[in-house]
């Protein structure tokens, strides 16, 4: 099957990671990690898998990171190359294991992709997989399959950028008859927004800032309000397009980052914090939000939200943080935050009962309380990959929000 597949060679590595600071189009050209190709189709690990065959499959931050080689080698261990790329995807299941009961071929389904003690056979499952944090699980290295988190990172799985990959029976979800297709690519952006407001929920009195308006920020300003959250949002968008869409999904407030934009006095100004400005260095503030949705990941983002989050305030990590720079840590310590890691997604209490994020929502979809639709903008062939991963990084020129193969 053709594919595309990631596969790092030291000489490949240090080439894209030197010629791309310069030059982009270098992470997806022929010397790059990345392969538009022939690969094996995967076969089901034993008989407790299923064949999904895919429909659309979405291209998330963490891969874009991936393609740019900006992932810290930190996470290199928990993968196992070469991988059929993408953990995003919608799909219909086409082979069932002997051991899969209760699904038939043809259904319609979503996959919560984590390769956590279950899926990996491993019978006495590690304390935070048995207390439903499978995000972070113990043993993604171990088990009946290649190291890897995820699906889209591990070489036995494949993954959503194929035309077929294999998933085990624990972690099938049914797509609801009224939600589409369009809707429920979706899933996996907002379940990681949905897990960090969840685990981080405010008063209705706090003031919230949320710094990025790309897909993970609007799903975490859509995921408030659809949990009934009535604090004071304020986004802080990059791009007017994206200030537009924030407005739409239930801001109170948009900050643009303008080329002349002083948004650090605005900031300020819309917290009612004391704006300082040192002899060298960025503006300092005394006062800010009560809670800060970091979803950018990138050292600019990551050291504003320290500054803008008030005296024993917390920061929540959304975005995909890496190995960020020009980070100070002062206010760290002289506000005594509270900082926050907010990793993919696992489960939690909702509607009474536990349930897996994937689950509450495709839940929210179904009732009606969430239609992401329309944050699916751009679609692709596989073929297109390159154009794809150009539109990617030309955002205010696309106005892109969310990108996505599609497979006829």
């Amino acid at each position: 099957m053709i594919a595309i597949y990631f596969t790092a060679t030291v000489p490949r590595y240090l080439f894209g990671v030197a010629v791309g600071r310069f030059y982009r189009p270098i992470y997806w050209s022929g010397l790059s990690c990345i392969h538009y190709g022939q690969v094996r189709e995967p076969a089901l690990p034993n008989a407790q898998w299923v064949k999904i065959k895919v429909h659309y499959a979405g291209i998330c931050g963490s891969d874009v990171n991936l393609v740019q080689l900006r992932d810290s080698p930190y996470m290199e261990p928990f993968s196992s190359s070469p991988f059929v790329m993408g953990h995003e995807g919608t799909g219909t299941i086409i082979e069932l294991g002997s051991e899969v009961t209760g699904w038939t071929a043809g259904e319609r389904v979503i996959v919560d992709p984590l390769l956590s003690c279950v899926p990996r056979g491993i019978s006495d499952p590690c304390p935070a997989c048995r207390r439903g944090d499978y995000n972070l699980c113990e043993n993604f290295t171990r088990g009946d399959i290649a190291p890897g988190l995820a699906i889209g990172g591990c070489r036995d799985t494949g993954g959503t950028w194929g035309p077929y990959f294999v998933a085990h029976k624990s972690q099938l979800l049914r797509i609801p008859e009224s939600v589409s297709d369009e809707n429920a690519l979706l899933t996996d952006a907002f379940g990681c927004a949905l897990h960090a407001v969840l685990r981080n929920y405010p008063s209705d009195k706090d003031n919230v800032l949320v710094i990025g308006a790309g897909v993970i920020g609007l799903c975490t300003v859509i995921a408030l309000r659809a949990l009934g959250s009535k604090a004071h949002i304020t986004v802080l968008a990059k791009y007017p397009f994206q200030a537009e869409q924030a407005m739409q999904y239930g801001s109170d407030r948009v900050i643009c980052l303008g080329k002349d934009s002083d948004y650090h006095a605005q900031v300020a100004a819309a917290y009612g914090a004391q704006l300082y400005r040192p002899m060298i260095g960025k503006p300092v503030l005394v006062g800010g939000a009560d809670i800060v949705f970091e979803c950018v990941g990138e050292g600019a983002s990551i050291d504003d939200a320290l500054r803008m989050a008030t005296s024993g305030g917390r920061v929540v990590l959304v975005g995909l943080a890496a190995l960020p720079k020009g980070v100070d840590w002062t206010p760290i310590w002289f506000h005594e935050l509270q900082i926050k890691g907010s990793f993919w997604v696992g489960s939690e209490r909702y509607d009474g009962r536990q349930m897996r994020i994937y689950e509450i929502a495709l839940d929210m979809m179904a009732k009606g309380k969430i239609n992401l639709a329309p944050l699916l903008t751009h679609k692709f062939a596989l073929s297109q990959y390159r154009e794809a991963f150009r539109t990617l990084t030309h955002k205010n020129a696309s106005q892109v929000l969310k990108a996505a193969f599609l497979f006829e």
